[in-house]
């Protein structure tokens, strides 16, 4: 097939996104596919070849006024204007299959607040949140389990997250997740164990073996996703065969409520017996492991060595085939949703 690879974009994880790109197309070309490149500037600009990239409304991409004759894209882009809707909307426009979540989906993963919200409604478990700048917000904050990890809402990369350990400093990391995104979420902290589910596939999802972050720095920051040798990833985790299990089903779970399709990487919390309740829920124990959703990446890092294909190297699936299923889950998704009419 012919398959588009965007890459780039106006987030702050333009580089990012230009690596995972990159290891795609090799991934594609392994794989028997002709790859099309095409690189989304700072400004926002699609180029390919040296040339403006059209987005023609029912037939598709052009460049030069010229049509490309493409299957499917692979839209490898992480942040806002890229993983949060907004290009999938363009990709709708032009009326092409492409990998991954749709519009609405992808648009409430990229917000931690109303994933969150979502998750409460479902009953799936997660630390406590308070959103900055509501009513009575400062009050709700400070009765959360310490220390509080202070975010924009709608980044990733760990762009803008501050760790509040001193109450007097919450305003000031507050105002500092603010220059980044007005939606400001404040969480509890988890004393748990940082784990993470690869899950493929679109109305029966199949999810990973679980992975375990291993860092040596306090948190898993920016610099220590990005950074040689600061990270690891034990895959799989060392985690009992009934953890792994409660893991990989809640993994399918949220990425079935989410209404997800193609990918996504969820990230737990294991809370191991006595290591604390972060839920804030003052019934809850501590006697059992227990498993919390953090967050979910519906275009995580995609490089070959990024934790969302190593896990499924540990699975059984290679890279090459990983890109492969991809795009067929995309026409999958697309001709299925041909079959209606809006």
């Amino acid at each position: 097939m012919r398959v588009a690879v965007l890459s780039g974009g106006r987030s702050s994880e333009h580089d990012i996104s230009l690596l995972s790109a990159e290891a795609v197309a090799e991934g594609l070309d392994t794989a028997g596919h002709d790859v099309i490149r095409i690189t989304i500037g700072k400004s926002g600009a699609w180029i390919h070849d040296g040339h403006p990239v059209e987005v023609r409304p029912g037939e598709g991409l052009a460049v030069a006024g010229d049509l490309l004759s493409l299957d499917a894209v692979f839209p490898v882009l992480h942040g806002p204007f890229g993983e949060d809707g907004v290009t999938q909307g363009a990709l709708d426009t032009a009326g092409l299959p492409y990998v991954g979540s749709d519009v609405l989906s992808s648009a409430v993963c990229m917000d931690k607040l109303t994933l969150k919200r979502l998750c409460g409604f479902h009953g799936i478990p997660q630390v406590g949140f308070v959103q900055a700048f509501t009513p009575g917000w400062e009050e709700e904050a400070l009765a959360l389990e310490f220390p509080l990890w202070v975010k924009p809402s709608r980044l990733g990369s760990s762009v803008g997250i501050s760790k509040v350990t001193d109450p007097a400093d919450l305003a000031a990391a507050v105002d500092e997740a603010a220059k980044f995104d007005p939606r400001v979420i404040i969480e509890a902290n988890s004393a748990g164990r940082e784990i993470e589910c690869s899950v493929l596939g679109n109305e029966d999802p199949e999810a990973s073996l679980p992975g375990e972050i291993l860092t040596d720095d306090e948190w898993y920051d920016y610099e220590a996703k990005y950074t040689e040798g600061r990270t690891t990833i034990a895959a799989p985790a060392e985690l009992d065969d009934a953890t792994t299990a409660a893991v990989r089903d809640l993994a399918t779970r949220v990425f079935t409520m989410a209404g997800c399709s193609g990918l996504a990487r969820c990230d737990f919390f294991v809370e191991q017996p006595d290591t604390g309740n972060a839920t804030g829920d003052p019934g809850a124990t501590s006697g059992q492991t227990r498993v919390l959703l953090n967050e979910i990446n519906t275009m995580p890092g995609f490089t070959r060595t990024s934790v969302y294909a190593k896990l499924w190297e540990a699975t059984g699936l290679n890279y090459p085939d990983l890109c492969n299923r991809l795009v067929e889950l995309a026409i999958d998704r697309h001709q299925s949703e041909q079959e209606h009419s809006f």
